[in-house]
């Protein structure tokens, strides 16, 4: 088809062999196959030069189009295997993404318009047993704290002890971890994602204490209910003070930071295009405020 296209923008064999940059004879056979095939001539010649026959008209852009389409083709299978099309499938921790989601999804669709997202809010431990059996493609949340899933930090803010509206140090500008001794505490379980309770512990150990757990609360949204009841305090990323607006104030930790990361655990084309999509959306966005 692209043989008889070049003849009949050309009217000739001779201009077209050149603009093929194959033999003239080798053009004329492919023309007389195609011919044979279609069973009728698509072209005259004759000492006055070259000419569109009656098929040859109405063939011109039945194959201009095929010509087209497969080009789209291949093209697209090439923007595919480069990561620029395809399905991408996110998870966002249930308890930030009230904050990342948005302006995550929005900076993708607009970098890749050809990609269908899926997105889910999922728990720590969805989150990495997903990426771990390739239901994710990247996730979005706190660091893991594991050795086979790849981080890279997007974010840090402040991490803060939340209190009851009415504590005593709910007034304060910062406080000490170690002023909380003394507190009743409402944590998530241990078994939810032990690798974060293994951290906290070394945390509270440094602070010279063990924390007293008087009650549990499965999501942050319920570690905030039990605060603003007055169980206990808690401490959560600045960023949670979204998830409830009354009954509770969130008060600086000294010296206590709270990462953001984007986590994968196999490097592929449409992995790497999302990560490096919100590594600069994240050098000119707070993604830790709605």
């Amino acid at each position: 088809m692209r043989y008889f296209v070049a003849v009949a923008e050309e009217l000739s064999f001779t201009a077209a062999a050149g603009k093929l940059r194959i033999a003239q004879q080798s053009l004329s056979q492919q023309i007389a196959t195609l011919e044979r095939r279609l069973g009728a001539r698509l072209f005259d010649r004759d000492t006055r030069g070259t000419r569109l026959t009656d098929v040859g008209r109405v063939f011109l852009p039945e194959a201009r189009a095929v010509l087209a389409r497969a080009d789209q083709a291949v093209a697209t299978v090439g923007r595919a295997a480069r990561g620029e099309v395809g399905r991408v499938r996110l998870a966002f921790l249930a308890s930030a993404a009230n904050t990342l989601l948005p302006p995550i999804v929005r900076a993708l669709r607009e970098r890749f318009g050809d990609w269908e997202l899926t997105t889910d809010a999922v728990s720590i431990a969805e989150l990495v047993s997903g990426l771990r059996a390739d239901r994710y493609d990247v996730g979005f949340g706190r660091p893991p704290c594991v050795d086979d899933l790849a981080t890279r930090v997007i974010a840090t803010e402040p991490v803060c002890a939340v209190l009851p509206a009415d504590h005593a140090l709910a007034g304060r500008e910062t406080v000490r971890l170690a002023e909380l001794r003394d507190e009743p505490w409402v944590l998530t379980p241990r078994d939810s994602w032990l690798p974060w309770h293994l951290r906290y512990d070394e945390e509270y150990a440094a602070a010279g204490f063990s924390p007293r757990v008087v009650a549990e609360g499965s999501s942050v949204q319920n570690l905030l209910a039990l605060v603003a009841a007055g169980v206990g305090v808690t401490r959560l990323a600045a960023s949670s003070r979204s998830l409830r607006g009354s009954g509770v104030v969130f008060v600086p930790l000294e010296g206590e930071v709270a990462e953001t990361v984007a986590t994968w655990r196999r490097s592929a084309p449409v992995v790497d295009h999302v990560v490096s999509v919100v590594a600069d959306l994240a050098a000119t966005t707070d993604l830790t405020r709605d």
